[in-house]
């Protein structure tokens, strides 16, 4: 049984990126557009993991972090924001909404850590 991976991107491209690079390491992904999407998939799938973009359409991603981490069901799931929106404290957002980890795009993953 492999694990799941939910990828939380308003953007078809990155989406397939993650999709693709996970895909191909042997993960499931588990897929949302929007943050109550997110929230939504979470609780009917619960992923292995989260990755979570911060601008969504409809709740943000740091409300869809509050609420995935406000249910005793979700909240050991590792959550990590992965965003463009990069702005001096966004890091510090993402961590005080639950957010495990914050990473900006563009990801850069060295050769070392991505399985081959």
């Amino acid at each position: 049984m492999s694990r799941r991976i939910l990828v939380v991107d308003d953007h078809a491209d990155n989406r397939r990126i993650l999709r693709d690079l996970l895909g191909s390491a042997g993960f499931e992904i588990l897929e949302a557009t929007t943050g109550e999407d997110a929230v939504a998939r979470a609780e009917a799938e619960v992923p292995d993991l989260i990755l979570m973009d911060i601008q969504l359409p409809g709740i943000d991603g740091y409300e869809a972090t509050r609420r995935i981490k406000a249910n005793q069901a979700l909240r050991r799931i590792p959550l990590i924001v992965v965003t463009s929106y990069a702005l001096s404290g966004d890091d510090v957002k993402a961590l005080a909404a639950g957010a495990d980890a914050y990473v900006a795009k563009p990801l850069q993953p060295s050769r070392s850590c991505w399985p081959r």
